[in-house]
């Protein structure tokens, strides 16, 4: 998947006549790229779509439209793209209650270092987490992380041929696993290409 260049981003004029197609475009994709490992945990499979989107906004937020400040969005977030041999997601724990959710960031530190993804066939692979910075602490979890799970040619072309594919948490205070399947599975199965 290539990464993105200002060529492929709009002006923020043209952005703004353009941002309620273009959002109502993103969500429905995302709907398509979301796994939720239990009621709390989610994992939203990143593209070059959904990082544009990103970008489009934090410009239109942070209103940028010199050269410089551009290029420093799309340093920071390309990496988020995959590259063909791995999916990147963004993992996301979620709880409404603002004091459990406090409580649950406690109980799940490290959380991130106990996700996997599993071709039926192969070796389970384990999530490399948070590569531009520790977003956990010595008394909690973030409730956001960003995740890469590489993938051999191999396990790629089991899951091609039909070979279940899951996510799990294997954290001690959260133990969860899902299935993908449908226009989730295939749409992850793309980012391969």
């Amino acid at each position: 998947m290539q990464k993105l260049t200002r060529n492929d981003l709009y002006s923020l004029e043209h952005y703004a006549s353009e941002r309620g197609d273009f959002r109502t475009r993103v969500l429905a994709h995302k709907r398509n790229r979301k796994v939720m490992l239990g009621a709390h945990v989610s994992l939203l499979f990143e593209d070059r779509l959904t990082i544009q989107y990103q970008i489009q906004e934090m410009l239109r937020i942070e209103r940028v439209f010199e050269s410089a400040g551009i290029e420093e969005e799309l340093d920071a977030y390309n990496p988020l793209i995959p590259d063909g041999g791995n999916l990147k997601a963004t993992m996301l724990i979620e709880y409404d209650d603002v004091d459990m959710r406090k409580t649950e960031l406690e109980k799940l530190l490290r959380i991130e270092d106990h996700m996997t993804a599993c071709v039926e066939g192969h070796p389970v692979v384990a999530a490399i987490a948070d590569e531009d910075m520790d977003r956990s602490n010595e008394t909690k979890t973030s409730a956001v992380h960003f995740l890469r799970f590489e993938f051999t040619q191999a396990m790629i072309a089991s899951a091609r041929d039909g070979a279940d594919v899951e996510f799990a948490c294997t954290h001690p205070a959260y133990s969860e696993r899902t299935r993908v399947v449908g226009a989730t599975r295939a749409g992850l199965l793309a980012d391969f290409d």
